[in-house]
């Protein structure tokens, strides 16, 4: 993301956590423009007036530890209202000559705060207890000079430090996190403190990407990999309304997709240039006999790639390959923002290939799920194409764990065909965020009849989610699971057991490979 004199903006400065994508959620939520950027940047001479607040955000290092990121400290002196989250209120502390401990044993989880009796205008309004989600070992034993305790948790320790002229702040807890009460609305009030009005939405956002496209594009073409899922859709819908007849789509049938979902596709998207290309063997014989997910990926963004170059080749000036890349996306990907872990590639952003012969276009990268689906609305997209559940971009290959035969693949298909034939049925279809079927290279003993079998194991899953970051398992009624149970045990044929995924976002992630 690139700052935008158009609009006022807050900088987050990246020290690791897993959370600082959440932080700039929260912050948008407040449609006020964030950026996100390495901690290790130095401090610009001179700021942007646009630049209204500065946050530091939680990391997994330690201030007393070697592997303490780099950081240039003039940042602290920047003169923008300052907020330091975990690892950055440990950070300013350390900085302004406070005191940081290492911590005995590390406080992870729910926390009650309690607030001092004038905690300022960062707490104004909010309860005088409150419960908080803590996440650290190192704490603050005494603030710098010219900084109070204005909270502490349950526990004595330093939950929330303030400046007197209450200009910088650091808290102890996230309140980015949806389990921290009233988080959202300190965020807010930080905001305030920032004089930020909130003049940013993804509806502007797409006004301004469709000028910024147009200038960037010119009189070049466009190829757009269209899957007719939401991602790929806003992504194409933005470029038709940039550059119009410049734009070609194309639909790649990989032998990775859900049931009757090439002739969806083909039937719904008639109103775009769309090229249909057959690929099924050219993917699912590069994918014989793998079975580590990481492979798969870069194997399958190869091939995707490689499928682009070639029908690239029908158009003059095809210069560019769009795609539908979200933030979650790069986040989970690749450490581009700061020193944050690397969690799983994905196949269009780690996995694509060095020598390919496009430039990118990745219109989507900075916003979360739920922001582009507003554009597209904002972009006249109907709300079922909109509202469409996520489908992973490698598709079945990381559904199908241990080896992708057709013949494994086609049971997947089917079974995943009647949970979501069920799960619309009984009107949970656009309850969730997420909802599959994943088919596990593991066989278990069953009676069919009279005779004893051995086959595979289904594993359902549905979660509630907002921007995928984290996530909730659904509480999916028992008789809706056993309805789905029976009739996949009985009507497809290599499966005989079938089990509920009740795991969270995280530990665990929402896709199983």
């Amino acid at each position: 993301m690139t700052d935008s004199p158009l609009h006022q903006t807050v900088w987050i400065l990246d020290f690791g956590s897993q959370y600082t994508q959440l932080i700039a959620r929260r912050i948008r939520e407040a449609k006020v423009y964030c950026e996100i950027r390495p901690c290790t940047d130095a401090a610009p001479a001179h700021i942007p007036p646009n630049v209204v607040g500065i946050i530091l955000s939680g990391g997994p290092a330690s201030v007393l530890g070697d592997d303490a990121p780099a950081f240039d400290v003039d940042w602290l002196q920047s003169g923008r209202p300052l907020l330091g989250i975990c690892y950055g209120m440990q950070l300013i502390t350390h900085t302004f000559g406070g005191t940081v401990e290492r911590g005995v044993s590390r406080e992870y989880g729910r926390s009650k705060v309690v607030l001092d009796a004038s905690p300022g205008r960062l707490f104004d309004g909010a309860e005088s207890e409150f419960t908080a989600w803590m996440s650290h070992g190192d704490h603050v034993d005494a603030p710098p000079p010219g900084f109070r305790v204005v909270a502490r948790s349950d526990s004595g320790v330093v939950a929330a430090i303030a400046s007197q002229d209450e200009r910088m702040f650091g808290l102890q807890f996230h309140p980015e996190v949806t389990h921290s009460e009233g988080g959202d609305k300190l965020i807010q009030r930080f905001l305030g403190v920032c004089g930020a009005t909130g003049d940013w939405s993804p509806a502007r956002f797409a006004e301004e990407q469709v000028s910024a496209l147009k200038e960037r594009i010119g009189s070049d073409h466009v190829i757009c990999g269209l899957s007719g899922g939401v991602d790929s859709s806003v992504v194409a819908a933005l470029l038709h309304e940039a550059i119009g007849d410049q734009l070609h789509c194309i639909f790649v049938d990989n032998g990775l997709l859900r049931e009757g979902e090439a002739e969806s596709v083909e039937a719904e998207f008639v109103e775009y240039d769309l090229h249909v290309v057959d690929a099924k063997d050219l993917f699912l014989d590069a994918l014989a006999d793998v079975t580590d997910p990481e492979t798969k990926r870069r194997i399958i963004g190869e091939k995707f790639i490689r499928v682009f170059e070639e029908q690239a080749r029908k158009f003059p000036n095809a210069r560019f390959l769009a795609q539908g890349t979200l933030y979650p996306d790069v986040i989970e990907s690749v450490s581009v923002r700061g020193p944050s872990a690397t969690i799983k590639s994905h196949h269009n952003v780690g996995g694509l290939p060095d020598d390919m012969a496009f430039e990118l276009v990745e219109p989507l990268r900075e916003l979360f799920k739920d922001e582009a689906r507003a554009a597209g609305l904002a972009l006249g997209l109907s709300e079922d194409r909109v509202f469409r559940q996520p489908f992973p971009g490698p598709g079945l290959a990381v559904r199908c764990l241990g080896d992708l035969s057709r013949e494994r693949l086609a049971t997947l298909r089917r079974a995943d065909a009647i949970f979501r034939e069920e799960l619309y049925a009984a009107g949970w279809g656009r309850k969730v965020w997420q909802s599959f079927v994943v088919l596990l290279p593991v066989k278990s003993v069953g009676v069919m009849g009279d005779e004893r079998t051995y086959e595979e194991v289904a594993v359902i899953r549905a979660v509630h989610s907002t921007d995928g970051m984290t996530a909730d398992f659904v509480h999916l009624p028992y008789e809706l699971l056993g309805k789905m149970s029976s009739r996949i045990i009985n009507e497809v044929k290599g499966i005989n057991r079938v089990a509920y995924d009740i795991s969270s976002k995280p530990p665990s992630t929402i896709e199983w490979e």
